[in-house]
């Protein structure tokens, strides 16, 4: 525990006054409409919503777990999320214009543009529950965790205490405020987040135990963490951590933040834009800012964290009041930050709440989006007026906040927790990727995959197959469990979606009228128009998807170089540092060129 003086005090309650401030002077905005209310009037500009996309993803569990990857894994070990970044890049290419274009009010409103009937009424319904309360719930309870963890470390907070004082501030701004006030606050969330990251690792490198970079970068507990690749000796290592993420992963799994051909808190961004351009922008300023730049400040302190903490029996002997069940490496950063001087331990403090508030306002206005939008609009009451539809948002914001209070006070670790989500996503992502493409897929398709999904992850995560199938005592390795539930929701979801009918005429047309998406996988629609003498194809819209693969994988190669780099200008390894340096500039330069395409295209 921590004693906090009072310029720390000072610190932390002028941050809490100006986010409140925010939320109450936006209010009434807010509240005009549900429009206004989740998608402020859809006329945000680009560095805004790209500033609010980092803001919401640098979340209070976000350093915890990369804390827990990094002692555990080495900085090799973040591949595991690193791989994201094609999804993202994805987004940024392709799918941006086209959610922009769409003009729904959520994603999952996407399902009765796309698909028809009853099956897409359900998709839509169940989607809106089965997102924004149950998944929803689990990703807010994980970073509620977090804020556990941290209260109790630093301030010695009980965890029903920290979940109080935290809660209350964030629920409060986000039900008056709306998608409004979390994009203003996150404005200002976001700099104070980083300068406390930032503040913080290059204090405690400082430290007379850790003796600066270079004794840290020399130290014994650290040099066996540093590779920024995995051993290639190591064969599970390597499969786990680098080959599975990178061919399997990033296109077969839905993770909040990250999902292929976007969706969620993304969606919603891209949609509140003022137009493509602007949706592009946005998002693209997030990968550079999420993926290149954002976690060397947490893995130098995760590293510095081997030396002073070396393992749970040290966290534990300096902590002796943290419960057994809350016990886990990912209190390293934590138990880190403990160690800072007066006024910038306000200054991480407050960093901290603000990580935890962005994120936290973010999922509840999603949520509750999903809530009155997809469930209460279309199953409780069609007619309900727009002050109805707000009053209901702002219920729905609040009882989230309820449930996912309660499920962190059950939880243990914040990785546990993404494998989980991890695990139940399998598979479903390529559906998300080819459905804007391929006219053959209907609502069957993804309502198979995600029952499939959850089921087989179930079976082989809390039942004896996990253990029969797969592990040092299993058919096959630990590592094979993610591909197999890929795989079989896979095989499920294209049998599904030949077995069943395809969507009527009607609405693949109306669909691909709207969208212009492009490309050989609606050559059949085209043509049956066509013979019915309908014009389906805008002369003026061209197929940019090509563009905008090339634009990614550029866009991939600039990201992962500026990322590499700046770990080899820490490292000190210099030569490869200028190389890379190099690379991301070459890089930098061919995707304007690809990007001008892009832009002309959807002009």
């Amino acid at each position: 525990m921590v004693e906090l003086s009072t310029i720390d005090f000072i610190i932390i309650t002028s941050f809490f006054a100006i986010t409140l401030f925010i939320g109450i002077w936006v209010s009434k905005q807010s509240g005009k409409n549900s429009t206004e209310f989740f998608l402020s009037g859809r006329n945000m500009p680009w560095w805004l919503l790209g500033v609010s996309m980092v803001a919401t993803t640098f979340s209070t569990d976000t350093p915890n777990l990369v804390t827990d990857i990094v002692r555990n894994n080495g900085v090799s070990g973040n591949w595991v999320w690193w791989a994201f970044l094609i999804t993202g890049l994805l987004t940024v290419f392709v799918y941006a214009k086209l959610w922009r274009k769409s003009k729904v009010n959520t994603d999952i409103e996407f399902y009765e543009l796309r698909y028809g009937g009853a099956p897409a009424r359900f998709l839509r319904s169940f989607r809106a529950v089965y997102l924004g309360i149950i998944f929803n719930v689990l990703a807010m309870a994980g970073v509620t965790l977090a804020a556990i963890k941290i209260g109790s470390i630093m301030l010695g907070l009980q965890p029903w205490e920290t979940v109080v004082y935290a809660g209350v501030v964030t629920v409060i701004f986000s039900a008056l405020g709306g998608f409004r006030g979390v994009v203003y606050t996150d404005f200002i969330l976001f700099f104070t987040a980083m300068a406390g990251a930032i503040g913080a690792a290059y204090y405690l490198v400082g430290l007379p135990e850790v003796g600066g970079l270079e004794a840290l970068l020399q130290h014994e507990n650290v040099v066996d963490k540093l590779s920024i690749l995995p051993d290639f000796n190591d064969k599970e290592t390597l499969i786990t951590l680098l080959i599975i993420p990178l061919a399997v992963q990033w296109w077969s799994s839905w993770y909040p933040g990250a999902e292929p051909g976007g969706g969620g808190y993304i969606a919603q961004r891209m949609l509140a834009a003022k137009n493509e351009n602007h949706a592009i922008g946005a998002t693209f300023f997030f990968n550079i800012m999420h993926y290149a730049l954002r976690p060397w400040p947490w893995i130098i302190v995760a590293l510095a964290s081997l030396i002073i903490f070396p393992d749970l029996a040290s966290i534990q002997e300096a902590f002796p009041l943290i419960p057994e069940d809350k016990l886990g490496h990912d209190l390293a950063y934590s138990a880190m930050l403990t160690l800072l001087p007066s006024g910038l331990l306000g200054l991480v403090l407050a960093s901290l709440v603000a990580a935890y508030m962005s994120t936290i306002s973010t999922h509840l206005n999603w949520g509750a989006s999903y809530i009155v939008n997809d469930f209460y609009k279309q199953q409780i009451n069609k007619g309900a007026s727009e002050k109805e539809l707000v009053r209901v948002g702002r219920i729905s914001t609040i009882v989230l906040m309820v449930f996912s209070a309660l499920l962190a006070l059950v939880l243990t670790n914040a990785l546990q927790l993404f494998d989980i989500i991890l695990m139940f996503g399998a598979g479903t992502g390529l559906i998300f990727i080819l459905r804007w493409f391929w006219w053959r897929i209907n609502a069957w398709s993804e309502i198979s995959a995600m029952l499939v999904s959850g089921i087989v992850s179930i079976l082989l995560n809390f039942t004896f197959l996990g253990d029969y199938f797969f592990g040092d005592d299993g058919l096959m390795p630990s590592y094979a469990k993610f591909p197999t539930v890929v795989l079989v929701t896979t095989v499920v979801w294209v049998v599904v979606t030949y077995l069943t009918r395809a969507e009527s005429k009607e609405v693949l047309q109306n669909f691909y009228k709207k969208i212009q998406p492009g490309g050989p996988g609606w050559t059949k629609v085209i043509d049956d128009a066509s013979d019915e003498n309908i014009v389906l194809i805008d002369s003026n819209e061209g197929w940019s998807v090509p563009s905008g693969i090339i634009a990614m994988l550029i866009g991939c190669v600039l990201i992962y170089s500026i990322m590499f780099a700046t770990g080899y200008w820490i490292y000190g390894d210099y030569s490869l540092a200028i190389i890379l340096t190099g690379v991301a500039l070459v890089s930098a330069v061919a995707l304007s060129k690809v990007w001008n395409k892009i832009k002309v295209t959807i002009l």
